[in-house]
């Protein structure tokens, strides 16, 4: 028998697609995979398919107008900023996310780049393995207790490193645009004082319009030039030319890096080759846990939307809502 749905899977960095594939066989669903994620190619691959799944690719208005079929978009991650929700949301096509599956392995990759900032890690490693032992070749290291961590957001990952940065003694300020501090306890400040006081910074807002490049060159002037910048949120939230002047110019001691803008970064730029820079290939979210956990609930979420149900994690409700007005209108 034929199958009655067609999925697109457009693009994902584990090795295959077997549990997308069994989860949703299940509902009438053949899996296809797009062979590129550039725009071009997404639009001849989506026309003919009832959901898309995507991991990094950028789904367009483009892309999405081409999916006359399309009843769902899942995002296979967190962040929404490679998905055009609103062109989705004017269609009355649901989108998904998973907001929580990785909090526990991001917030830990984050406690793991402060650390390897404050002890030199990097450094030292790629000394030692290129055969110069030498101790004094480093900056000086702090003690992290006596260190104040500055998070910039506190969503469900920045909220999990709260109390492991607590455990290390460590005192945490946080801002957010509403001061909500979610029970953590953390003094709420101003984005400014968490430039001014923080010794390790740790980003965790969302990238939008109003926060791409929100660490400019006047953000780093305001650091302290011991202060390290951590990143697992999106590449687009640091302008990494006004990154790579002042680490220069010694307005910051450091950086630990997960994501950048754009994905692959080249890493033949300065500022990835510079011993103060660890730098990790997005790889936060990544566990054997993680993973399993992500690929099942969004394979779950299409199965829901094609069987008729509403999915878990709908991040434009308001299609359901609209949906619902008219159904009961006269």
């Amino acid at each position: 028998m034929s199958p009655e749905y067609r999925v697109l899977i457009t693009d994902r960095p584990w090795s295959e697609s077997d549990i997308e594939r069994e989860i949703l066989a299940d509902v009438g669903v053949e899996v296809v995979e797009a062979p590129d994620s550039d725009e071009a190619t997404l639009i001849e691959a989506v026309r003919d398919c009832d959901a898309i799944a995507t991991c990094w690719a950028k789904v367009t208005a483009g892309v999405i107008q081409a999916a006359e079929r399309c009843r769902h978009v899942a995002r296979m991650g967190i962040g929404l900023d490679n998905i055009a929700v609103d062109e989705a949301t004017r269609r009355g096509i649901p989108v998904t996310n998973v907001p929580d599956y990785c909090v526990s392995e991001v917030s830990d990759h984050a406690l793991a780049l402060i650390l390897a900032c404050a002890r030199n890690i990097g450094f030292f490693h790629g000394r030692t393995k290129q055969g110069e032992y030498d101790l004094a070749a480093a900056g000086s290291m702090r003690r992290l207790s006596e260190c104040t961590l500055g998070l910039v957001g506190l969503g469900h990952t920045a909220r999990a490193l709260v109390p492991k940065a607590r455990a290390l003694g460590m005192t945490v300020i946080a801002t957010t645009p509403s001061g909500n501090d979610y029970g953590t306890g953390c003094r709420m400040v101003s984005f400014e004082e968490v430039l001014e006081k923080g010794d390790f910074i740790s980003v965790h807002a969302p990238l939008t319009e109003a926060t791409r490049h929100l660490f400019d060159a006047a953000a780093f002037e305001r650091m302290k030039p011991s202060a390290y910048l951590i990143n697992t949120a999106r590449g687009g939230l640091i302008d990494e030319s006004a990154m790579w002047d002042s680490l220069k110019a010694g307005q910051i001691a450091g950086a630990g890096l997960d994501v950048f803008d754009p994905e692959p970064p080249d890493l033949d730029r300065p500022l990835f080759r510079d011993e103060r820079v660890i730098v990790t290939p997005h790889a936060a979210f990544v566990s054997r846990e993680s993973v399993v956990e992500l690929r099942q609930r969004v394979a779950k979420q299409i199965a829901a939307v094609l069987s008729g149900e509403r999915p878990a994690s709908v991040v434009n409700p308001e299609v359901y809502d609209d949906h619902a007005a008219k159904d009961g209108g006269d």
